[in-house]
């Protein structure tokens, strides 16, 4: 990134178009980082969306999504790229939610009234009206999500309320990415309606949802009284779920409803036995891994089954708590559904049959990623069941640039001291979902390897003295989550095991 900064066009250019193939996605992500004017140029002179290939323009479209602190000019390169082009599903999914996020960041840098932002929106919003198929539809809410901006509310509102099951939850989780201040109580009363179905029938992900989002946006008594009292009427595993879901809120210290529900479970009729003794098997859970004076760090783990004990979604989360401000450093979401109709069981009152599907989702460092899917319908389960590799599905592997810091600071003596401050994550984030029909047995694996690079300089440049201090820090790291279900007896078996390798510090 340094040397690229001081590079010009043609170099730049000179260095892409002849470097090794297995070097190239490298030197694009430092060029995307790089932002210098040349590098930014040679970069549209260079990439063809028309020719190259789909891994490379990945690369491309996710580090400037990652981009720290992304320029008018970068997003400008993006839109250009994406504009009118016919691209393949996967890119055109990629090249939306990256819009989405470089919208969002370039807005927190009061930079909303640029002419690229403005053009990045209508691009969304025009999409979200034109989508036909509900694939589509989901990925521009998910790109909304990213972006975060209050005026798009309204538009994630009308799709959680009116939407199909699909994209009413990716408009509820789109939403919830929004800080507290924005959730008003339009739509927090948006919410009452879909978890105690008062308009229409509503899917369980998306009630469930519904009740996280008003458990965790500034939650009034009521609400959570509401929702305590609403789960002695709801199916058994919706309703363990969400009330280990309030008992794991009790005890996060860090948790906005935290003080609300100690003085509601002082209430006899609300916190016994009775009330709390749901049989289900699903669960939620959250600890902390690392507390510190200015950071805690979190793991959670949500788990939700279905009736006959077949696992619907399961949610694996690190956070980063610091000064009132919360970070999703990582979050694994594997969902499957219309696994009833294979097992023999009856879809629940109100729910529509569901296609036959397994997927998965993530948000890493609060860039919601294109969902991936494992199979969808019968037929494409049974040839991925009987031609599986066994190979693992990449979710984002790749280098990003997380800190990028220069400032001059004035010395009493008259000097002045200039500091740089870089950090740069190498990531690999894959998952895999392994479903055997005969041994009736399922098995995912959540395997996340990283890498961080901090390279600090502070130097003292005066005509009769020249100083300079240098440190560089290496920290390496590996966490594997893995589940195995057995569901050809009665209770169903369940192993999760969640493994971290040693961890190397230079």
């Amino acid at each position: 990134i340094q040397m690229l900064r001081g590079a010009k066009k043609r170099e730049v250019l000179q260095l892409l178009r002849r470097a090794p193939e297995e070097m190239l996605p490298f030197l694009v992500e430092a060029a995307v980082a790089a932002q210098s004017v040349a590098s930014l140029a040679a970069l549209s002179d260079f990439l063809d969306f028309n020719k190259e290939p789909k891994l490379l323009l990945e690369k491309f479209l996710y580090a400037a999504a990652f981009s720290p602190r992304p320029s008018g000019e970068l997003l400008h390169l993006v839109l250009a790229k994406l504009d009118g082009k016919q691209l393949a599903p996967e890119l055109h999914e990629t090249g939306t939610v990256a819009l989405g996020t470089l919208v969002g960041k370039l807005c927190q840098q009061k930079l909303c009234g640029l002419q690229e932002v403005e053009r990045g929106v209508e691009t969304i919003l025009g999409g979200l009206r034109g989508a036909k198929e509900e694939s589509e539809v989901v990925i521009y809410l998910l790109a909304l999500g990213n972006a975060r901006l209050p005026r798009t509310i309204p538009t994630l509102l009308g799709h959680a309320e009116e939407g199909p099951a699909a994209v009413a939850t990716a408009a509820i989780s789109a939403l919830r990415r929004f800080p507290a201040q924005h959730i008003s109580g339009e739509v927090k009363g948006a919410m009452r309606r879909i978890l105690h179905q008062k308009k229409r029938s509503y899917s369980q992900p998306c009630r469930l949802a519904a009740a996280e989002l008003l458990l965790e946006k500034e939650p009034l008594p009521m609400d959570v009284i509401n929702i305590l009292l609403a789960t002695q009427e709801m199916e058994t595993e919706m309703a363990a779920f969400l009330l280990l879901k309030v008992q794991s809120d009790l005890h996060a210290a860090h948790h906005p409803a935290r003080k609300i529900m100690k003085e509601i479970l002082r209430e006899p009729r609300i916190n016994n036995y009775h009330f709390f003794s749901k049989a289900g098997v699903s669960s939620s859970f959250s600890g902390p891994l690392t507390v510190t004076q200015d950071l805690l760090s979190t793991f959670g783990l949500d788990l939700l089954f279905l009736e006959g004990g077949f696992l619907r979604r399961s949610i694996s989360e690190f956070s980063l708590l610091s000064r009132g401000q919360q970070l999703h450093a990582a979050q694994v979401t594997i969902e499957a559904q219309g696994m009833e109709s294979m097992l023999g069981e009856n879809v629940l009152e109100g729910e529509e049959e569901p296609e036959l599907m397994a997927g998965m989702s993530a948000i890493f460092f609060d860039v919601q990623l294109r969902p991936i899917t494992f199979f969808q319908g019968y037929t494409d389960l049974m040839s991925k069941v009987l031609l599986s590799s066994g190979e693992p599905t990449s979710v984002v592997k790749g280098n990003l640039l997380l800190m990028d810091h220069h400032q001059m600071i004035p010395l009493q003596s008259g000097l002045q001291v200039a500091i740089k401050l870089q950090g740069g994550l190498g990531l690999d984030i894959s998952a895999g979902l392994d479903l055997s029909i005969w041994e009736q047995e399922l098995k995912t694996s959540i395997s996340t390897r990283g890498s961080l690079a901090i390279d600090f300089q502070a130097e003292l440049d005066a005509p009769f003295l020249q100083a300079t201090l240098r440190s560089q820090t290496e920290v390496e790291t590996s966490i594997h989550f893995n589940t195995m279900l057995r569901f050809s007896g009665s209770p169903v078996l369940m192993c999760l095991q969640l493994s971290k390798e040693q961890v190397p510090y230079r």
